[in-house]
């Protein structure tokens, strides 16, 4: 739900923007930032043409993969646009922009940070602090209006990267998001976001069976053979319900059965959508994935039953 959580910010912003018609990096008629935009602005004055933008549209998100450049996020002199308009590789019109210039006014988020190779990260610095760019050396300073985000897992147990100390630094504050505390609040997660209501009709789905569902991904969290710095994630309440479901309506429609109810029996036939959410440790590992996987519904049902 990280990315969930930054697109969501868009919810903050102004309705509509207005900005120069045409520009690249949506600028502000009353302080236009690019070259093109001041040299309009000086000729046509009032008569500069403008343009709207919604709040969707002030939301730029970029995933980090190894492989990101600086061309890509801040920009590059582009020598073709320099041929086509004749303009010398000097002038602030050959300038081709990155991601991030064209965020300008709007959210700029940086997805899976640790992935970014630590000079990427680095060129981060200026854009955080004196909140300007440079663009391949060229002296020219767009001090941009953007607020950037991040999202990063709490603790890498891949061979990633990680976040460089000074860019950390510049972080304003640092937002921690934790599984559902309670059974209600992951059945509520859940029944929001699982793919229940099918095209045919929707399946009736007993409380308890929520309940149960919930509680296995809480069992699994606190079991010893599970891994905890991989953790349990949502995806597995969701998924196992999603595939309990589509059991149901299997069975269903083998017996000519007019209504689609899943029984718990049905949670056994969804083991393949639990068993590769979850990283085990050594123990676990010895005994099979599916065999940890069984436990843990034993004793979620038991659990349930008790209740």
């Amino acid at each position: 739900a990280k990315r969930r959580i930054l697109r969501a910010l868009t919810a903050l912003l102004d309705a509509h923007l207005p900005t120069i018609a045409g520009c690249e990096i949506r600028d502000n008629p009353y302080v236009p930032l690019c070259r093109r935009c001041r040299d309009l602005v000086v000729e046509r004055g009032d008569a500069t043409p403008l343009g709207w933008i919604s709040r969707e549209e002030r939301y730029v998100e970029k995933l980090a993969t190894p492989d990101v450049t600086v061309a890509d996020l801040i920009g590059d002199l582009d020598p073709i646009k320099a041929a086509r308009g004749g303009h010398d590789l000097a002038s602030e019109m050959t300038m081709h922009y990155g991601l991030l210039p064209r965020a300008n006014r709007g959210i700029f988020a940086v997805n899976e940070l640790p992935d970014l190779a630590g000079k990427i990260q680095v060129a981060l610095f200026n854009i955080m602090q004196e909140g300007d760019v440079q663009i391949k050396g060229y002296p020219v300073r767009l001090e941009l209006d953007v607020a950037l985000v991040f999202s990063a897992n709490p603790e890498d147990y891949t061979a990633r990267g990680k976040i460089v100390t000074p860019l950390k630094d510049r972080i304003g504050s640092e937002i921690r998001t934790h599984y559902p505390e309670t059974l209600e609040e992951g059945i509520a997660i859940t029944t929001q976001e699982a793919w229940t209501e099918r095209a045919f009709g929707q399946a009736e789905i007993p409380q308890y069976l929520r309940e149960l569902v919930e509680q296995g991904a809480f069992t699994a969290r606190e079991d010893k053979k599970v891994d905890k710095r991989s953790g349990v994630s949502q995806r597995l309440p969701i998924s196992t319900i999603e595939l309990a479901v589509s059991n149901a309506e299997g069975r269903a429609l083998l017996h000519g059965e007019t209504r689609v109810v899943p029984r718990i029996g049905e949670l056994y036939t969804a083991l393949p959508g639990v068993t590769g959410k979850l990283e085990l440790e050594y123990e676990g590992e010895m005994k099979g994935a599916d065999t940890v996987v069984r436990e843990i519904v034993r004793t979620a049902t038991g659990k349930i039953f008790d209740r």
